[in-house]
């Protein structure tokens, strides 16, 4: 079937980057986010509704497959990542990992 680039805003602060997806459609049983060297893949499935013993009269509703690959730099704690699906839209918590943070330098006086 059809494959969709889902629409994305990043945000970011201090604490790291969120990540919004926006998958209309998809539940969260046919959603995978999957990370593989430094790689962040989004894949989404959206199965149209069957009804039971009816006959398609009109159907505009799509179905097919969403997908969108994104490198994460070596700033963000990988393994803190942390995903939310909420009326189609996808919520990725990227944290930065402590040494990305940025911090004042302490200047001592010889």
């Amino acid at each position: 079937g059809p494959v969709y680039k889902p629409a994305v805003d990043i945000y970011e602060n201090e604490a790291g980057i969120t990540l919004l997806a926006d998958m209309p459609g998809v539940r969260a049983d046919d959603l995978e986010v999957d990370l593989r060297e430094g790689v962040l893949t989004l894949t989404g499935r959206v199965v149209p509704p069957e009804g039971e013993g009816e006959a398609d009269v009109v159907r505009e509703y799509n179905h097919g497959t969403y997908h969108r690959q994104f490198s994460l730099a070596d700033t963000i704690y990988q393994s803190r990542i942390e995903a939310k699906l909420t009326n189609g839209v996808l919520t990725l918590e990227l944290p930065k990992a402590k040494a990305a943070k940025p911090r004042q330098i302490e200047i001592k006086a010889a």
